[in-house]
């Protein structure tokens, strides 16, 4: 059997999986049935043409009685009525899929990037669909009917899904769930019944076929999660309500039912099932005949959600959804692969080939999907082209991702001494990630406004991690006490501007001492049952007034060492804030660059300091 290597899977190919070879046979069989419809039609014809009296074709010559003609303009008025009432009531049961061949498909599996075992896994399925008949007659085995691609926005659901539409060369039913629902009552489930038909009749014809619906959970919630438990309603919203949920129940029961329909028979099956029938009521039971039990379409229904959780459980079990496929955010080598893919095929300057700038947009990147760094780099041209270039740069791509998460730069023209608070603010943020974050990369360092910040300070992690320890945790509250500290130190007060890093770090302790058992107590409130009004952890914790004492005993800790710190650095602080006053945005090296030199001017003046303290 021929096989080819796809990211270290093989995939069969088309031509010589079972999907091929079924598709061949049917193509044969309508060949064959063209034939035969159409032989007796040509010897009719033939026969005219030899006989003198060929057809001619032409409008026909319609004579009405003289009795009909004056009723003519009433009876065209009352069909055309009915067509308008009739045609929209047939229209609403339609099914609103909308179908793509494979050429029609522009994503193959090569495309589909940074995904890593998720990539292997999906090629695997395919592998069961292309080769059904195999594993269902030779092996004894049921091939997968329906798999569920769960995972956050963006992450490329849709993307695989017509990629494998592409390599499996199979038609490509795409649908979205809100499409199914319908104003007319029970035409929603007609709908769903219409597409299952729709995709099992093009099973048959083509081999094999693959139906996608989109955000499947907006037809498929949970039937026991629209229960009703207030008290005191009145009877009207009551019947609405139970209305409601009559109408989700049967709307999900249709798509379990049409989910077990793969094996349903044809219409031809159907006929002569019942002749068949027929026949064996005369017959005895020893000379019965036997019906042939109906053959299952090779489908293979994808269904894409962002919330598993509110799914039906009985949707999940095997022989429905038989395998759940969990679309996560890439990590940093699947976002060094999507940034490789995307950069080829974007204009860029020589500077973004290099291996250490690449390496440094996928580590600037954590928690971005695909689509999150594929619109970062359209940003980046959007930026380039601003500036009457034609290919993106370092500073784009920055500056890209500046807007993209914060916000467009606002024009602010700050007093004086409001500029110096807010420079030496994000100046103490920086000398404490420098001095205490040793795993902390500064992007960028910025007294423009963005949104509702005033100033920001951008940093990452070097490594990309994925836990932190207690010691890592306390220094990001202390990264976040540095601004409010630098503001005591040389102003003698702060002002408004810390509040936004106070509620980072109060929401960073309590989870130390709520979630984490990092304060002296084992005790989670994660694990304690949600009242009537569900609370968030740290609500919880600040509720509870010795978790709330531990949370500040934290607090005022990590304000106290940054206290100390900032005023035995307090050169530090003062560079940074005067180049901020100077540029107004620091960015990556610039940032390193100025506190070498502020920690090289230092280094003299220490010297000079202990040479003349040195006895004799």
């Amino acid at each position: 059997m021929d096989v080819r290597m796809l990211g270290g899977s093989a995939v069969l190919r088309g031509r010589a999986g079972d999907v091929a070879r079924e598709r061949e046979r049917h193509r044969r069989r309508r060949l064959l049935e063209f034939a035969i419809v159409l032989t007796p039609l040509c010897v009719y014809l033939y026969h005219r043409i030899l006989s003198g009296d060929p057809v001619r074709f032409g409008w026909p010559q319609v004579h009405l009685p003289e009795w009909l003609a004056p009723l003519a303009p009433g009876l065209i008025l009352v069909g055309v009525l009915a067509l308008v009432l009739v045609v929209p009531l047939l229209a609403a049961g339609r099914s609103p899929h909308a179908l793509y061949r494979p050429s029609e498909i522009p994503v193959a599996l090569e495309d589909v990037v940074g995904l890593g075992i998720v990539r292997d896994e999906v090629v695997k399925t395919l592998n069961l669909f292309l080769a059904y008949q195999t594993f269902r007659d030779r092996m004894g085995g049921n091939p997968r009917k329906a798999i569920l691609f769960e995972g956050p926005p963006g992450t490329g659901k849709t993307y695989m899904a017509k990629a494998m539409a592409r390599e499996a060369s199979v038609p490509f039913l795409f649908v979205s769930a809100s499409a199914f629902q319908s104003m007319y009552y029970g035409q929603t489930n007609r709908k769903i019944r219409v597409f299952f038909r729709t995709l099992r009749k093009t099973a048959r014809r083509e081999g094999g076929a693959i139906g996608f619906i989109e955000e499947i959970d907006a037809i498929a919630g949970a039937r026991g999660g629209m229960r009703d438990n207030a008290v005191g309603i009145e009877v009207g919203r009551t019947v609405a309500r139970a209305d409601m949920r009559e109408g989700i129940a049967g709307v999900v029961n249709e798509l379990l039912i049409q989910m077990q329909s793969f094996d349903e028979p044809t219409v031809g099956g159907r006929m002569r099932g019942w002749a068949i029938d027929r026949v064996n009521r005369m017959l005895p039971t020893e000379r019965q005949l036997r019906k042939k039990p109906p053959v299952s379409s090779n489908i293979l229904v994808i269904g894409a959600t962002n919330r598993a959780d509110n799914l039906d459980p009985a949707l999940l079990r095997p022989g429905r959804f038989d395998r759940s496929i969990h679309f996560g955010l890439p990590s940093r080598g699947g976002r060094r692969e999507i940034i490789d893919y995307y950069l080829d095929r974007k204009a860029h300057v020589p500077e973004l080939d290099k291996e250490e700038r690449r390496d440094q947009l996928a580590a600037m990147t954590f928690g971005y999907s695909p689509v999150m760094i594929e619109h970062l780099f359209d940003e980046a041209l959007v930026w380039c082209l601003r500036e009457g270039r034609e290919a993106m740069e370092w500073a784009d791509v920055q500056q890209a991702k500046l807007t993209e998460e914060i916000g467009l730069a606002q024009p602010v023209e700050y007093t004086e001494d409001e500029k110096r608070t807010i420079a030496t603010h994000e100046a103490g943020h920086a000398v404490v990630a420098h001095l205490v974050g040793v795993d902390r990369k500064l992007e960028v360092l910025s007294i423009i406004k963005r949104k509702d910040a005033l100033g920001l300070l951008a940093h990452s992690d070097t490594e990309e991690r994925y836990t932190r320890t207690r010691s890592e945790l306390v220094s990001s509250i202390q990264i976040g006490f540095g601004g409010i500290t630098a503001e005591e130190l040389f102003f003698g007060e702060s002002g408004t501007g810390p509040a936004s890093d106070l509620a980072h770090t109060t929401a960073l302790a309590a989870r130390m001492v709520g979630s984490f058992g990092m304060a002296g107590s084992l005790l989670s409130f994660e694990a304690v049952e949600a009242g009537p009004i569900t609370q968030g952890i740290v609500a919880k914790v600040l509720a509870d007034e010795e978790s709330r004492r531990s949370v500040e005993r934290i607090l005022e800790s990590a304000k106290d060492s940054v206290r100390d710190l900032l005023d035995a650095n307090r050169d530090l602080v003062i560079a940074l804030r005067d180049a901020l006053l100077e540029h107004e945005e620091l960015v990556g090296d610039e940032i390193l660059e100025v506190l070498r030199r502020a920690q090289a001017e230092r280094e003299p003046l220490a010297t000079d300091r202990t040479t003349c303290h040195e006895p004799g």
